[in-house]
């Protein structure tokens, strides 16, 4: 079994920069790809990015505006999605998802390890 911890929400201004954390854990931790995907309110969830174990980074035409930028540390387990220039449209639960075989997915039921997600608020 593995589990999925986002954290590094909250609330940020307009025009402020936040770094989501994806922490992931099981034994053996071999979860190959890891997913961000983000929810707001009313809205569908939609994919932003997602990483494979081999570091290949595949972004997705969204609704996101501003520049992001995704990375994985395998010696933390962790994966990080650094947002920037946020507006208050990616107000939004983001929530990282990671599949153990396959590639990257823009399908979030090919992604069966979800975390709870985390809440970003851009708001001044």
């Amino acid at each position: 079994q593995y589990q999925l911890v986002e954290s590094g929400g909250g609330l940020v201004q307009p025009g402020g920069s936040l770094t989501l954390s994806c922490a992931a854990s099981g034994s053996p931790m071999d979860l190959r790809t890891i997913g961000w995907f983000r929810q707001a309110p009313g809205k569908e969830r939609e994919v932003i990015s997602c990483i494979e174990d081999n570091g290949a980074i595949l972004n997705y035409a969204n609704s996101m505006k501003g520049p992001f930028t995704l990375s994985r540390d395998s010696a933390k387990n962790t994966v990080y999605l650094q947002l920037n220039s946020l507006k208050p449209e990616d107000t939004a639960d983001y929530y990282c998802a990671g599949r153990r075989f396959g590639s990257c997915s823009s399908y979030a039921p090919n992604y069966p390890y979800w975390g709870q997600g985390t809440q970003v608020t851009v708001s001044s």
